[in-house]
């Protein structure tokens, strides 16, 4: 059977929902659906994102949602606030994150405590049951990667939200296809033992669905799939 897996959304909910209508009409409804995390930061409407995910799966739709590194600084700021967080330095997003949920005036008084009272519990409940990972037989789905040589059942969760260039660079077979996001490339890319699907949608780029049986896939276009070659 097929599933269907799509990258780092990163609060661009408007792309999320042309990918769904892209994926339902090609596919169906029923399909399932793996999220590969970093559903928030740097976009509008991360609540919006949020939002529309928890509304699928109440609705019974077959999607499986994963925990990215900047899913999980959200949560980690919610949990403990301060003016240090390092999710809201620089071009992590957490301030975009943020404003989405109408904190900006308590962003602009300093008051971390009130800007993260914004979030609605449903939302705080929703970040804090997301799974790391996800395993089929053929495949495994993580939001970064994992760690080349180390048993899948057994990897570190720092691994699986962070890692880089010890799994990019790594060819060996890793027992099953590792289809993860994380780090943008110009292009969905299928490196034979791994898929990296994320395209840089977090950069204002469009974001993109792949279908995946065994250790095929294709991307879903308009003009319908387009193969993935190692």
């Amino acid at each position: 059977m097929s599933i269907l897996a799509i990258p780092d959304i990163h609060g661009y909910r408007s792309e999320l929902d042309r990918v769904l209508a892209l994926a339902d009409a090609q596919c169906g409804a029923e399909a399932r659906i793996v999220f590969l995390g970093d559903l928030t930061d740097r976009g509008p409407d991360s609540r919006g994102v949020i939002d529309r995910l928890i509304e699928g799966l109440e609705a019974g739709r077959d999607w499986v949602v994963l925990r990215g590194n900047h899913d999980q600084m959200f949560l980690d700021f919610l949990r403990g606030p301060g003016p240090g967080a390092r999710w809201l330095n620089g071009n992590i997003g957490g301030s975009e994150t943020l404003r989405s949920y109408g904190a900006a005036e308590a962003m602009a008084a300093g008051d971390w405590l009130a800007a993260a009272d914004c979030v609605p519990r449903a939302h705080r409940e929703f970040l804090a049951g997301l799974p790391f990972s996800h395993e089929t037989e053929a495949q495994f789905f993580v939001h970064a990667g994992i760690r080349p040589g180390v048993p899948l059942d057994v990897q570190e969760i720092d691994d699986l939200l962070w890692i880089r260039q010890e799994f990019h660079g790594d060819t060996r077979d890793h027992g099953k296809l590792i289809v993860h996001g994380h780090t943008p490339v110009e292009r969905p890319a299928h490196y034979g033992n791994r898929i990296n699907l994320d395209a840089g949608a977090g950069f204002g780029r469009p974001l993109n669905v792949a279908e995946i049986e065994g250790r095929e896939a294709w991307l879903l276009t308009a003009e319908g799939r387009v193969p993935l070659t190692p």
